[in-house]
């Protein structure tokens, strides 16, 4: 009996948690170019992950340091705009942040007096 390699995908060889043939696809369906390296999607799938992670680890300090036990929407924006590496970062994208997020958090403060 010829005994078979079990297959791994490649999340699993890098030992990722993000899908890198996720990451892969949306790559390619977003024609950013017209050639893209096997080792592209391994790289950002890990970049992704790496930046969710520390966020996450943020926030739930956050939320510690603030007697709760769950991570809020809120604990991840007041992280984003607390740190300056991140706010940077999430710069262009900071109106549609609170868009998004504040009417969530923050019912209170869109209602009409």
């Amino acid at each position: 009996m010829a005994w078979r390699r079990q297959r791994r995908s490649r999340s699993t060889r890098a030992e990722l948690q993000f899908s890198v043939s996720r990451v892969d696809r949306y790559l390619r369906e977003g024609n950013y170019c017209r050639r893209l390296s096997a080792s592209t999607p391994v790289l950002l799938a890990g970049i992704l992950e790496y930046l969710t992670s520390n966020i996450l680890m943020l926030a739930a300090e956050e939320a510690f340091i603030r007697g709760k036990k769950r991570i809020t929407p809120e604990h991840l924006c007041w992280v984003i705009q607390n740190n300056r590496q991140l706010s940077q970062l999430f710069k262009e994208n900071t109106k549609s942040l609170d868009d998004l997020l504040f009417p969530l958090v923050c019912p209170e403060r869109n209602t009409v007096r």
